[in-house]
C-alpha cells in the first residue's frame, strides 16, 4: 500500500511563545520542566508516522497523552507549531483558508465522541449537511446522503430527528455524514466512547464491514486497547504527548517497545486478539492432485510426515495419507485424484480468532488449512503454535 498521510517532526505547544517550547524539547528539557519554569504544555512531541492508503490506523493512549490533540492537527482544527502534515505529497501545514476549508471538506471528514448532530434538523438533514455548506445541489446531496444512510443501516429513519434514536444510531448518522462526503481519510475521534459496552462493540463489528467494503484510511483515536486491538491494522500507542510505540497488534504485544507498553497489554487475552494469520506457517509441502503417489510418499518420506495437503492451482483439495498412498503404488495408480480425502481437513480463514482455533485444533491431528474466500491455500496452523501464542512474554507477569 502506498503512503496516503505522512506526518514530520509534529509538535503541538500551548501558551505564549510555544516555539519555545519546541526549542527547549530539542535542547533536551523535559515536558515538566518546560511547564514549571516557562508556563508552556507541551500535547505533542515529536510525532512522525505515516498512514498507508486504505489502512485503519489507531493513536491510543490514555487521558492527556496527546491523542486527540495530534487528530485536531492534522486538519488543523489546531494549528501544529512545528512540522508538517502531507496528504498525497501536499503539505497541509502550508494552505491557507480556502485551500484548507477545500481539504476538510473533501479530503478529510471527522467524526466526533459526541455525535454533534443538529437536534431541529431531521436524520437526513444531518447527513447531507456538509454537501450543502459544499453548495451541492439538492436533489444530488439527497442521493448521496441516502446512499450513507443505507451504508450505516439506516435507511427508513431518514425523517427522524436525532432526539427519536438511540445512541448508537446517532453515531450512525455522524458516520454516515462523514461517509456522505466520500472522503480520502476518516477521523474518528474517540467516536464509540460514548456509547454503551454492547453498542459500542456491534459499532466496531459495523466498522470493519464498512471498511471492508469501501476500503477507506481511517485515522482512529481510542483510549481502549481492546477496541485498538480489534479495529487497527497498525497502532500507535502515546504517552504524554510522545511516541511510544508503532506497530500492528501482535507486535505491540509479543515485542512491547518499553515497561509501559508491557504494563499496557498485561491481561490482554490474547487468544481473543491474535488470528490465525497471526501464527499460521508454511506447510511443509504440498502436492497435486494430477501427481502420482510416488511424488507424494517422496515428499512424506523427505519431511518426516505421514500426510500430505493436495491443492490444485493453489486451491486446497484435502489430504493424501501414507497407507492410502502405498496402496495406490501397488495397485498401479498414476494420480493421487482418486485418494484425496476432501473432508478430513479442517479450514479456517486468516482472521479467525485463536480462541476458534483452540476447539478446531484440540482433537485433530492434520494441521488446520487456512484458506480465503477462493479457498486458496494460504498456511496452516498446529496445535502446538496456537498453545505457544497464548503463552505471555518472559517476564510479563512480573512487571510492576
Amino acid at each position: 500500500m502506498s503512503d496516503k498521510l505522512i506526518v514530520k517532526d509534529l509538535y503541538k505547544v500551548f501558551g505564549k511563545k510555544p516555539k519555545r517550547g519546541v526549542e527547549l524539547l530539542n535542547k533536551g528539557k523535559s515536558k515538566e520542566e518546560i511547564l514549571r519554569k516557562n508556563n508552556l504544555t507541551v500535547a505533542v512531541n515529536n510525532a512522525n508516522f505515516t498512514v498507508k492508503k486504505g489502512e485503519v490506523f489507531v493513536i491510543m493512549g490514555l487521558s492527556g497523552s496527546g491523542k486527540s490533540t495530534l487528530v485536531r492537527c492534522l486538519n488543523r482544527l489546531l494549528d501544529p507549531t512545528a512540522g508538517e502534515v502531507i496528504l498525497d505529497g501536499k503539505n497541509i501545514s502550508n494552505l491557507n483558508d480556502t485551500e484548507l476549508r477545500k481539504v476538510r471538506r473533501k479530503s478529510m471528514s471527522m467524526v466526533f465522541q459526541n455525535f454533534a448532530l443538529l437536534p431541529s434538523r431531521t436524520v437526513l438533514s444531518n447527513v447531507e449537511y456538509g454537501l450543502e455548506v459544499q453548495g451541492i445541489e439538492k436533489e444530488e446531496r439527497e442521493k448521496k446522503a441516502m446512499t450513507a444512510l443505507k451504508q450505516v443501516g439506516l435507511s427508513g429513519y431518514e425523517h427522524n430527528l436525532p432526539s427519536q434514536l438511540s445512541g448508537g444510531m446517532q453515531q450512525r448518522v455522524g458516520l454516515a455524514r462523514a461517509l456522505a462526503n466520500n472522503p480520502d481519510i476518516l477521523l474518528m475521534d474517540e467516536a464509540f466512547s460514548a456509547l454503551d459496552p454492547l453498542i459500542r462493540s456491534d459499532m466496531q463489528d459495523e466498522l470493519l464491514d464498512l471498511q471492508e467494503e469501501m476500503q477507506k484510511t481511517i485515522i482512529f483515536i481510542t483510549h481502549d486497547l481492546d477496541e485498538a486491538l480489534k479495529i487497527g491494522d497498525r497502532i500507535m500507542l502515546m504517552k504524554d504527548g510522545e511516541t511510544v510505540q508503532i506497530g500492528t497488534a501482535e507486535e505491540i504485544l509479543s515485542n512491547p517497545a518499553n515497561d509501559y507498553v508491557k504494563r499496557f497489554v498485561q491481561g490482554v487475552n490474547r487468544s481473543e486478539i491474535l488470528t490465525a494469520e497471526d501464527v499460521m506457517a508454511k506447510p511443509f509441502t504440498t502436492v497435486g492432485g494430477n501427481q502420482g503417489p510416488r511424488v507424494a510418499l517422496k515428499e512424506m518420506r523427505e519431511h518426516g510426515i505421514n500426510s500430505v495437503l493436495v491443492t490444485e492451482k493453489r486451491k486446497l483439495k484435502g489430504v493424501v495419507h501414507i497407507d492410502d498412498v502405498y496402496k495406490a503404488i501397488e495397485q498401479g495408480k498414476k494420480e493421487l485424484n482418486g485418494i484425496v480425502k476432501e473432508n478430513e481437513v479442517n479450514t479456517v480463514y486468516p482472521d479467525t480468532s485463536i480462541q476458534e482455533l483452540i476447539e478446531v485444533t484440540a482433537s485433530d491431528s492434520l494441521p488446520t488449512a487456512v484458506v480465503n474466500k477462493e479457498n486458496k491455500l494460504l498456511g496452516v496452523v498446529v496445535k502446538g503454535s496456537v498453545l505457544e501464542a497464548l503463552i505471555p512474554e518472559r517476564g510479563e507477569d512480573n512487571v510492576s
